[in-house]
């Protein structure tokens, strides 16, 4: 394509045992439905997925939506991002559930020893603390063992039951869960610590920033502190392993047969126009320096930031060939205390992936400086990001 290159050329998991009858009662006669049994579940999943499946192509389709869905009344309009933070929030409900999912952020060894360290430095004997997003509860015990006062542990997933369990197991008496969304929840007295791990992949993606500065605003005493606070966001060009790079179909000539005419049909599904990684075998490098495309405090953002818009320059001093920016982040405290989700980072934090923003390959010299806009519809939903880049003399 040039001199530009668009990436958005396209747009415009369980056992339960129940005890059985004694041997007087007879055969339960359940056996002979299971095969029905197991036909109709796969029927109605496969149902279910086809009409999700049809209900994104129509929301991704304003127009058709319209006609499909009618006008709302403008009382019932939702803006963009309440429509991506209410699709968040019942993806939570579900994901974070799961004891798959937990086990992953449990066993994440960087991720945990930053919120012990983050706790002990943070909470007092005697402080009120919220934890957001408690899941099995280990924030809130870090924080009920440095002697809290009272910790209100707020889920509103199904790992809550469990949460409960382990909390009277291990002893902790001055834990309260509560089963609500943050937004639903108040206090009579404002509380000293906001506790958080509400970072996804892309950092936004998990409603950080409205949740826990709706929490701020409402909760936070003058003179508390949310841990963490301050976030450092990345978006750098970078070059892919020639091992582990997976071009566009259209780019691709094997053994002499070529793709190149299904450019012309580009998906227009967004998943397809990033890769999600976790190892540190996938980046070969960063084209220029490294350094944040955002940084921000949660103690001070206003709501309406970040903006949708975003830029960010890189002088090339790794020559070689552009596969994609990648998106990671640090969370720090203090000026010690850091949590990286970088890809060439060997202490990162394993349980999250990085997310590469694909663009069609191309060479960079030394010296040359690439210009990447980032436009956001809506932060928390990485579905409406849209990224172009130019190239330019040094």
């Amino acid at each position: 394509m040039g001199k530009r290159a668009l990436a958005n050329v396209a747009f415009g998991v369980g056992v339960r045992t129940v005890a059985g009858p004694s041997p007087a009662a007879g055969p339960v006669p359940i056996m002979p439905f299971t095969p029905l049994r197991r036909l109709s579940a796969g029927f109605f999943a496969t149902l279910r997925r086809i009409l999700r499946g049809c209900g994104a192509a129509v929301q991704a389709r304003p127009a058709f939506a319209a006609w499909v869905y009618g006008e709302p009344d403008e009382a019932d309009r939702a803006s963009p991002a309440e429509l991506a933070e209410e699709s968040y929030r019942e993806f939570n409900h579900r994901y974070f559930a799961s004891f798959g999912e937990q086990e992953k952020m449990l066993a994440d060894g960087p991720r945990m020893a930053f919120y012990h360290a983050a706790v002990a430095r943070r909470v007092r004997p005697g402080d009120r603390v919220i934890d957001l997003g408690t899941g099995t509860g280990i924030l809130a015990a870090f924080a009920a063992r440095r002697g809290a006062a009272r910790v209100y542990a707020l889920d509103h997933s199904d790992i809550l039951r469990q949460a409960r369990r382990l909390a009277r197991a291990n002893g902790l008496a001055n834990v309260e869960f509560v089963a609500t969304h943050s937004r639903d929840f108040s206090l009579p007295e404002p509380v000293d610590v906001i506790l958080h791990e509400q970072m996804g992949d892309h950092l936004f993606d998990e409603a950080m920033v409205p949740n826990v500065l709706d929490l701020r605003d409402r909760l936070l005493r003058p003179g508390g502190v949310i841990v963490p606070s301050r976030f450092e966001f990345f978006c750098e060009p970078a070059k892919v392993r020639d091992e582990r790079r997976v071009p566009f179909l259209w780019e691709l000539r094997v053994e002499g047969y070529d793709y190149a005419c299904l450019a012309a049909e580009r998906p227009d599904n967004p998943d397809y126009y990033r890769r999600i990684g976790c190892d540190l075998g996938i980046v070969e490098h960063f084209l220029g320096v490294a350094s944040p495309a955002l940084t921000l405090d949660l103690m001070t953002l206003r709501p309406d930031e970040p903006g949708e818009e975003l830029t960010v320059i890189r002088t090339v001093v790794n020559a070689g060939r552009l596969d994609g920016f990648v998106v990671f982040f640090r969370a720090l405290d203090g000026d010690d205390l850091a949590l990286s989700s970088s890809p060439l980072d060997p202490g990162r934090a394993p349980h999250w992936g990085f997310r590469i923003l694909r663009t069609e390959a191309a060479e960079f010299a030394a010296g040359e400086v690439i210009t990447l806009t980032l436009r956001v519809g809506s932060w928390i939903e990485p579905d409406g990001w849209r990224w172009s880049w130019v190239r330019s003399a040094g």
